[in-house]
């Protein structure tokens, strides 16, 4: 099993990336490391960033030796928001502390009768420890629901229901959600160019 250091403190996305990516140990971006940055225009640009970043520092600071590093950039695109929150998805609203509100706030923004139409975006970059870092990418369409509903998952979960289906991600089983979700997508895109078999 190889070991990664996951570029991340969000344990929504740990719990997301142990169960996709089974043969894989992930360590935590520790507390004491220092915010990574996050100002490129596209998903792409902030995963490389934060890859690159992370890996600069666990090199000099680390505390135990890892493979490689894993960085990920993804956001909830909406259609009638011109594409919105999308790169700025973990910083809208900051006034909001729940996502529960984040997301009400954000159903609220909608115009009325405006197409629901929305996407789940995924850009995963991975940075070995020698080597140059490449990125893989993965998607998922579907519709933002009427209100928050279901609370598995996390983060947009519960307002975003994906193509072919009436419950959201926050209603829907981790199982059935790990077959069809961006993230899935995007690790089954690494796996492959990885050369990591999912038994």
């Amino acid at each position: 099993m190889s070991k990664v250091l996951l570029a991340s403190r969000n344990a929504g996305k740990l719990r997301e990336f142990s169960a996709l990516l089974p043969d894989i140990h992930f360590v935590l971006w520790p507390a004491e490391a220092p915010e990574l940055p996050e100002t490129g225009a596209f998903f792409l640009d902030n995963a490389l960033q934060k890859a690159e970043g992370a890996r600069t520092w666990w090199l000099e600071h680390g505390t135990e030796p890892v493979d490689g590093v894993l960085a990920d950039d993804s956001g909830l695109c909406v259609d009638a928001l011109w594409g919105g929150p999308g790169v700025l998805s973990a910083r809208f609203a900051p006034d909001l502390v729940s996502y529960r509100d984040k997301n009400h706030r954000l159903l609220a923004m909608l115009p009325e009768g405006a197409a629901r139409g929305a996407r789940f975006v995924c850009v995963l970059a991975f940075a070995p420890m020698e080597g140059v870092a490449f990125t893989v990418s993965g998607a998922v369409e579907g519709s933002l629901a009427y209100d928050h509903r279901g609370e598995r998952g996390f983060g947009y979960d519960p307002i975003f229901i994906p193509e072919g289906h009436d419950q959201t991600f926050g209603e829907l089983p981790a199982d059935t959600k790990h077959t069809l979700s961006h993230r899935a997508r995007a690790c089954a895109a690494l796996r492959e160019r990885l050369g990591v078999v999912r038994e």
